[in-house]
């Protein structure tokens, strides 16, 4: 399933490969990022009804309908990589692209977007061994400066894993568009997540053409540190762009929807930097933009 994602990732990517690219963009990351006293704190979505799929631009996404959603707690940022070698420290787990990378399968590891380096190039998707949530561009890199950045290369299992030992789970589709549409700017505008009525990025998105440039607008090229971006409405960081956020729903057969989008969404190839926008991914992959947050049941009455 992993080979067949990444398959399709290299076909589209493909399709935009009729220009030449332009010098890659080296963003000099700005520092920000959450207050140590903010990581792992939740804020309390209430019990609400929404429009769930409202403004579809995808087939996928219609038809809109109708939601009541029971109140939950959900985490206000992506969980990061401090969190999640907490986790490791304390369980010794193993992740599923660490035991593919070691075993004989040949379609093991994770799935990589490596960005242009050279003016001639483009960005392309790569199955890499050894791509891991702490090497995740592969062996020899490390999370030196990147324990604030949302965990990578971690798979729906491993995301519901580490949901088990926090004491949450995963949120269900509902909840996060309902969560992700409370905290919207203006509802009337479905993209008002990830840019502000002047056009200026307000979510780590991509700016330009891809995979082509990468004009880096927002000041990154990869993943951001959690808190980088202004907050929604309900305190919520990141529920749009940075990296993809897993859900426990299910989309097809052998696949979960994610939800919001990553740093790789752009005009031209992945216009779902929205809360009603979903995709579908198989469960036993992972990439260095798909990541996680939790949630946790309301306490009863």
């Amino acid at each position: 399933m992993m080979r067949a994602s990444l398959i399709l990732f290299a076909l589209l990517a493909a399709g935009c490969s009729g220009e030449s690219a332009e010098a890659p963009v080296v963003a000099k990351a700005p520092d920000c990022g959450l207050e140590v006293e903010q990581i792992g704190q939740l804020v309390t979505v209430p019990e609400g009804g929404f429009e769930q799929g409202a403004h579809a631009i995808y087939p996928e996404e219609a038809p809109a309908r109708q939601v009541h959603v029971a109140g939950f707690s959900i985490q206000i940022h992506e969980v990061t990589n401090q969190q999640f070698e907490a986790f490791v420290a304390a369980t010794g787990y193993v992740t599923d692209s660490e035991r593919t990378s070691a075993s004989d399968n040949p379609a093991g590891g994770s799935g990589l977007f490596t960005q242009a380096t050279k003016p001639d190039e483009m960005g392309r998707w790569v199955l890499m061994r050894g791509a891991t949530w702490k090497t995740p561009e592969g062996p020899g890199s490390n999370l030196a400066g990147r324990m604030q950045h949302p965990v990578v290369h971690v798979s729906l299992n491993d995301a519901r894993a580490y949901a088990q030992w926090a004491g949450g789970r995963l949120p269900t589709e509902e909840e996060w568009e309902y969560a992700a549409a409370l905290g919207m700017p203006d509802p009337d505008n479905p993209v008002s997540g990830a840019y502000d009525e002047a056009g200026k990025p307000i979510a780590n998105t991509w700016q330009g053409l891809f995979p082509l440039k990468n004009e880096a607008a927002d000041g990154f090229v990869g993943t951001a540190p959690a808190g980088c971006f202004p907050a929604s409405r309900i305190g919520l960081y990141d529920m749009i762009g940075n990296v993809w956020e897993w859900t426990d729903t299910p989309y097809a057969p052998g696949q979960a929807t994610i939800k919001g989008g990553s740093y790789l969404c752009a005009e031209n190839f992945c216009k779902r930097y929205r809360s009603a926008a979903r995709q579908g991914q198989d469960v036993d992959f992972s990439s260095n933009h798909i990541g996680f947050r939790i949630v946790k049941d309301a306490p009863a009455d």
